[in-house]
């Protein structure tokens, strides 16, 4: 999925000082921010996010082995989301962090134009594995029209499968990807959908549940992860904070920061 609006992992980094006399931090970055390069940098160079990619992806594997035995009525498909599923787009994060800037169309337009982004550890071996089982895979995302070609070349770039407009289905009237599931199912049985947020998998995660309403429904869902579900971690971005700050998007950093001081454990 795309866009990003607030970072949660509390840090102390990106501040800057001069050595002169009289100083003050100018344009010094919140909380907020400050998590998202704390998020990228995680995504960038941890092994154990690589680690969990592919712990991912090697279940996503054996659940691809146990559909096929069984293949059903009609073609089987993989429906999956793009954007920190399969794509890593921390460079674009890690930017705007650096800068103390946030999130917004115009940059975020200019980053996929280019069409480098990397991919998620994991994720190529098993879209070709799943489609050299003859599974036919989806990209749904929540990508808009204007992004298709380059979207489609920054697949192409790895040899994606199916990476072509007729798998490729982009954001039309709405963010809910319900209505193009369903689309799929009407020549397709899904045995697995791939993502790295809550609504890329079920239509119960649409219309701004509140963090409560997300928490009951996973728990509800329990069974469905590891099995017809597949999550790939994500720090940086995704309705797990428009939920904190109950989709207001219009916050400032300093009424982010506040809500995060709010709600965040901590040793007192």
């Amino acid at each position: 999925m795309k866009k990003s609006l607030i970072y949660l992992i509390p840090v102390f980094l990106i501040s800057a000082c001069a050595s002169t006399k009289n100083t003050t931090v100018s344009n010094a970055t919140s909380i907020a921010n400050n998590g998202k390069a704390w998020a990228s940098i995680w995504q960038q160079r941890a092994a154990e996010y690589k680690a969990l990619c592919f712990q991912a992806y090697n279940i996503a594997k054996l659940r691809v082995d146990e559909a096929v035995k069984n293949p059903g009525d009609k073609p089987l498909a993989i429906v999956t989301d793009i954007d920190e599923t399969l794509l890593d787009n921390s460079p674009y994060d890690a930017d705007r962090a650096m800068k103390n800037l946030e999130y917004s169309d115009a940059t975020w337009k200019q980053w996929t134009d280019k069409a480098i982004a990397d991919t998620v550890p994991g994720a190529p071996a098993f879209f070709k594995y799943a489609a050299s089982k003859g599974v036919t895979v989806f990209y749904i995302t929540n990508r808009n029209e204007n992004e298709r070609a380059s979207t489609l070349k920054n697949l192409q770039l790895y040899g994606l499968p199916f990476a072509d407009d007729a798998h490729l289905q982009l954001k039309t009237t709405t963010s809910s990807k319900e209505a193009r599931r369903l689309n799929v199912l009407k020549t397709h049985n899904i045995i697995m959908l791939c993502g790295d947020n809550l609504p890329d998998f079920d239509v119960l995660y649409d219309n701004h549940p509140s963090e409560e309403s997300r928490i009951a429904t996973t728990q509800k869902l329990e069974k469905e992860f590891g099995s017809k579900y597949i999550v790939i971690p994500n720090p940086s971005y995704g309705d797990f904070e428009g939920a904190l700050f109950q989709f207001n998007y219009k916050l400032t950093n300093a009424q982010k920061d506040s809500v995060i001081k709010a709600k965040i454990k901590t040793d007192k």
